[in-house]
């Protein structure tokens, strides 16, 4: 991937104190640029952040970034993750969701403006809806309900990148636009409803593993490091995206499922329940762009992300 650029002194991480931004920072703290971590911890964890709190150039501002903030002193990267992540998130809070997506990313763009720095928003997978193409390239313009049962994250995810394309072509603004698909390991959320935490959680605790419909559905999983290798190589990167960071190989829920059970050693059984209404029957991305531009490709493999993802929640409180 591209070497991080010399001018990347100082960068500022919304949604810092989530899942894949907590990795970030760490990512840009080892690459010798110090952090500002900017969340309001409504789905973030201090706990995250834990290992960086005595580390020199890292800083945190609790802040809602739907609310105008500044950050004094030099900015020169600014990466926009804060958003409630998971759909049971972005279920229990639709409107902060969505506020985050408009406001918020407007405030973060308007951050990168006033210090001429790089912007690069995390966006996701949702954005394609339940695609008519498969895999799903970015030039695919998706199939979304603007008031389905999943319209929060997906149309918040759709307008977050309108804004970013419009700011940059109106103001001149240096962004680019991310695509993250299922990203998942160490310190992702317990109980936020993403499959490979329910599963894992209810394989170590010994109960039936809830695989939603028939379990023929598939999704491609991206193990965190490589999902942050991709946002620092766009970010360091002229493109201006979309881009897609994801794996090529897809799986169905069932073989997950019997994957997750096998690496616990659990004696779990499947349980299946019913399927929520948009869910879409399968996630893979054409990352022909980021192999291509980016040199970019994931290269942890899903049985061994999901060993270490096992380890991690082997090493953490249950509750």
């Amino acid at each position: 991937m591209p070497t991080t650029p010399a001018r990347w002194r100082r960068a500022v991480v919304t949604g810092g104190a989530g899942f894949v931004g907590s990795h970030l920072c760490t990512a840009l703290l080892d690459r010798g640029t110090r952090v500002v971590c900017v969340d309001d911890f409504s789905t973030g964890a201090p706990g995250n952040l834990a290992h960086l709190a005595r580390r020199d150039g890292f800083t945190v501002l609790r802040a809602d970034v739907c609310e105008p903030f500044e950050v004094d002193g030099r900015v020169d990267l600014v990466l926009h993750l804060a958003s409630p992540a998971s759909y049971a998130d972005c279920l229990r809070l639709p409107l902060h969701t969505l506020g985050t997506a408009s406001l918020g990313t407007r405030n973060a763009l308007d951050l990168a403006r006033a210090h001429r720095a790089r912007f690069v928003l995390a966006s996701a997978a949702g954005v394609y809806g339940d695609p008519q193409r498969h895999p799903q390239r970015e030039d695919h313009p998706g199939s979304v309900d603007p008031v389905g049962p999943r319209s929060a994250h997906d149309e918040a995810k759709r307008f977050a990148e309108a804004l970013t394309a419009a700011h940059a072509a109106a103001l001149g603004t240096d962004a680019a636009i991310v695509r993250l698909f299922s990203t998942y390991g160490p310190r992702m959320p317990a109980h936020d409803g993403r499959a490979v935490a329910v599963l894992i959680r209810q394989a170590l605790a010994g109960e039936p593993l809830t695989v939603t419909g028939d379990g023929s559905q598939t999704r491609s999983f991206t193990y965190v490091d490589d999902a942050v290798r991709g946002i620092l190589a766009l970010a360091a990167s002229d493109l201006a995206g979309p881009v897609n960071i994801g794996s090529p190989h897809e799986i169905s829920m069932n073989a997950l499922a019997r994957l997750v059970v096998s690496l616990t050693g659990s004696s779990s059984g499947v349980r299946h329940v019913a399927r929520p209404a948009g869910d879409p029957a399968g996630r893979r991305p054409d990352t022909a762009l980021a192999r291509d531009k980016l040199q970019w490709e994931p290269l942890t493999g899903l049985r061994e992300g999901l060993r270490r993802t096992v380890t991690w929640f082997r090493s953490v409180p249950r509750g």
